[in-house]
């Protein structure tokens, strides 16, 4: 078959979903990185997960701020991260408005990773749960690298900064 025209033949393996396994992998190692030893020099990391996904456990007054996604920024305020592969969840605390709060997210609700002090990201798709039909998933394909934008049909969501909340107390003399 003459691959040039655009039509490739369906493939009978899963190499997408191959792919984004191992590229989630690099999330969790990267997590499981920062949980044992730290953020290394300006190292950070913006995690965006859904927040409707039935197993993300998170504050009642965030889950009604952000009732369909939130990005979290990890970088100097956060602790007790954990991450539970046999359980496919990663657990952080982090301030909101200066009320601390811990999360529980499951990697499987996590549609984008990156490192912006080295310009790395990566994009899934949301993974369904067993309780959940496939065809309710309509995150796009996931990419090594986050796309351009396309026209959102919903409001873009907003990047949670904890900057905002930090207090910054004057040097000493």
């Amino acid at each position: 078959m003459d691959e040039s025209d655009g039509n490739s033949p369906e493939s009978l393996l899963p190499y997408d979903a191959w792919t984004e396994a191992a590229l989630r992998q690099v999330m969790v190692r990267a997590l499981s990185y920062a949980a044992e030893h730290g953020l290394p020099g300006g190292h950070h990391f913006y995690i965006t997960f859904r927040t409707d996904h039935p197993n993300t456990v998170i504050p009642a007054r965030l889950k009604a701020q952000y009732p369909q996604e939130m990005t979290i920024v990890l970088q100097h305020q956060f602790w007790d991260l954990k991450v539970d592969e046999a359980a496919e969840e990663f657990s952080v605390g982090l301030s909101f408005g200066g009320v601390p709060a811990k999360l529980h997210v499951p990697l499987g609700a996590v549609i984008a990773f990156a490192d912006p002090e080295v310009r790395f990201g990566l994009q899934f798709r949301a993974v369904a749960t067993q309780d959940e039909a496939p065809a309710a998933q309509s995150e796009p394909p996931p990419a090594a690298l986050p796309a351009p934008p396309a026209e959102p049909a919903e409001p873009k969501p907003q990047v949670v900064s904890l900057d905002a909340f930090r207090r910054r107390t004057p040097p000493k003399e």
